[in-house]
């Protein structure tokens, strides 16, 4: 698994998970803009993601839902702020209903991802932080599965990373 680090502040309303890959930062970056690639791992292995719309530019959302294992849907949508290819992305994470649109009735995430070289290694350091709009906001989320499920998820990166480097 190429989580390396998970740390919780409540205080600052954050939740950073860090991991090492064994990929050049250019490939761990396709993991992002590629949604093929995307929806091998953005979901936990029980419920994978369909990407649906991606745009990563600034101003740009991208739209997927999960499908659980009794067929249950679970949507989602980015707001894409910023994007600094291939070290940088930051963007609103939120639920969606049914039909594909913001729930604002849940709360929504900031994320910023940093990729960056792990020295000469040749292998990539990844951290996505993400920012909640309150201690109460973070709590919730994590109650509902955000960080095991960023894990599970985040677990799966080898082998996609695998594929690409098999072809």
């Amino acid at each position: 698994m190429p989580v390396t680090h998970v740390h919780k502040d409540p205080a600052a309303a954050t939740l950073t998970i860090e991991s090492e890959l064994d990929a050049p930062v250019e490939q761990v970056w396709q993991l992002w803009a590629d949604p093929r690639r995307l929806e091998r791992w953005w979901g936990p292995p029980t419920y994978p993601a369909t990407v649906v719309d991606h745009d990563l530019t600034p101003g740009g959302r991208v739209n997927y839902f999960m499908t659980g294992p009794e067929g249950d849907r679970a949507g989602g949508w980015w707001r894409v702020i910023a994007v600094d290819e291939p070290t940088r992305l930051e963007f609103e994470d939120g639920f969606a209903d049914a039909e594909g649109e913001p729930n604002m009735a849940m709360p929504t995430t900031m994320a910023v991802v940093t990729i960056s070289p792990d020295g000469d290694s040749g292998r990539t350091r990844m951290r996505i932080e993400s920012q909640f709009p309150s201690t109460e906001a973070m709590e919730k989320m994590i109650e509902m599965g955000m960080e095991e499920g960023m894990q599970l998820a985040m677990g799966q990166i080898d082998a996609v990373l695998a594929d690409v480097a098999a072809t």
